[in-house]
């Protein structure tokens, strides 16, 4: 099992503008059989974990909600949630509900959907292990940060699709000092 971030980004390292729009993002060419492309990552996952302003962003834009995955909402607000049962909110610590997200699982990966802020939270506590990247050619000189922690990475894979440059890479923990 695999807890990955995997996100859409500007150039210049957003991935959204000030006002939380996507827009910049929607008129991008991808394939979605392509390379590194959504359809093929979604199938390996069973369970997710979001951020609020991003559940609220995919409801709205979708209309529903679209997932039958387990799904984690971390918020402080009150949100409303599909009847089915799969969205669960939470103010609990991230390690509380990365266990509670392997459970569901049941040895398949976890997605941690975003924001960066949320991603950089599982990061912090040791818990992230890969950061996929599908880098969008625009630049939005501002917004929220694609991750907005210091971390060391690996690049594992690189690939085009369409008008987008893919990047996947593996969370390099620091080494225990055995002086």
């Amino acid at each position: 099992m695999t807890t990955h971030y995997y996100t859409a980004s500007s150039l210049d390292g957003f991935i959204a503008t000030e006002d939380h729009s996507l827009d910049w993002l929607l008129t991008q060419q991808i394939d979605e059989n392509g390379p590194m492309a959504y359809d093929g990552f979604r199938a390996t996952l069973g369970a997710m974990a979001l951020g609020a302003t991003t559940y609220e962003w995919v409801l709205a834009h979708e209309g529903s909600w679209p997932y039958t995955l387990p799904a984690w909402v971390f918020t402080h607000r009150e949100l409303s949630v599909p009847a089915s049962g799969s969205v669960r909110l939470t103010q609990a610590d991230v390690r509380d509900v990365h266990a509670e997200m392997t459970a569901a699982a049941e040895g398949k990966d976890l997605w941690i959907v975003g924001g960066g802020d949320l991603a950089g939270q599982f990061a912090d506590a040791g818990l992230l292990d890969e950061v996929w990247i599908q880098y969008a050619p625009v630049t939005l000189g501002a917004g929220a940060p694609v991750l907005p922690r210091a971390l060391d990475l690996e690049l594992i894979d690189v690939a085009r699709n369409r008008a987008f440059l893919c990047g996947r890479y593996r969370v390099v923990r620091p080494t225990a000092n055995t002086e």
